[in-house]
């Protein structure tokens, strides 16, 4: 019998990195709980924040890693904010602070991508960043333009250390011009609007599983259950520690959910 938590669960939405990977390695029993989704009636979906990363790349590090992905199965918080921006910003001039992979899926996506006289901002994981864009950005902040951040995460981790992420550019503008964003991403709402149009379902339909409490567990805010697995950034003995963010269910990793579903 299914976990309470899963009771009216239709699709998992699997963050990557930390829990079905660990870089370019496939967690131990990741593969094969992912597989028997389907066999127990329960869709799924790959989502990352990371807008620094395209689908095509997404598809081609899990199939390295002996998993049969597909675009379809791929959800990156790039779609949500495309969505979003097309949705309430119909043809509207966007300055974009992301690199040549977020800049190719957004116009892909539908967004017009500009580079001077935009009508909001954009602010997406920027691998290119540099000092003129920076410039650009944080004056037409400060002049007041509708101002949108794909995700909220502080440090991509790699291995050996870690990346600043957009969170951390998100601080840097407060800091020069003042202003902070609209996120888009986990753990926001629009991401579960998103998913809910996408995968036409409800929000008590899905399920966020992954390791990052201020992302993959803070969703269940807006609705949605959670699970939470030990396998990436968040500990047992973290997780006890703090009492503010609690998930539907917390487990050693993907292979010990099997038991619950």
């Amino acid at each position: 019998m299914r976990h309470p938590l899963f009771q009216t669960t239709k699709y998992l939405i699997l963050d990557m990195d930390g829990t079905v990977c660990l870089g370019q390695r496939m967690l131990p029993g990741a593969g094969e709980f992912v597989q028997s989704l389907r066999a127990r009636g329960i869709g799924r979906l790959f989502f990352s924040n990371n807008s620094s990363r395209s689908v095509d790349q997404c598809v081609r590090a899990l199939r390295a890693m002996g998993f049969p992905a597909a675009p379809e199965d791929i959800a990156i918080s790039t779609h949500v904010a495309a969505d979003y921006l097309n949705e309430r910003h119909p043809g509207a001039r966007v300055f974009l602070l992301g690199n040549e992979h977020l800049s190719a899926e957004l116009r892909q996506l539908g967004l017009r991508l500009v580079s001077d006289k935009p009508d909001l901002i954009l602010l997406g994981f920027d691998t290119t960043l540099d000092y003129e864009k920076i410039t650009k950005a944080a004056n037409w902040l400060a002049a007041g333009l509708p101002y949108y951040a794909t995700h909220p995460d502080v440090n991509c981790p790699v291995a050996g250390g870690f990346l600043p992420d957009t969170g951390a550019m998100i601080e840097l503008f407060a800091a020069s011009a003042g202003r902070r964003p609209v996120v888009l991403g986990k753990p926001e709402r629009p991401t579960v609007d998103y998913l809910c149009r996408r995968l036409a379902c409800a929000p008590q339909e899905l399920c966020f599983v992954g390791d990052r409490l201020e992302t993959d567990i803070a969703i269940g805010r807006h609705g949605v259950a959670t699970a939470l697995v030990f396998t990436g950034v968040t500990s047992p003995a973290q997780y006890e520690a703090q009492g503010e963010c609690r998930a539907g269910l917390a487990v050693e990793s993907l292979a010990a959910l099997s038991g619950y579903l």
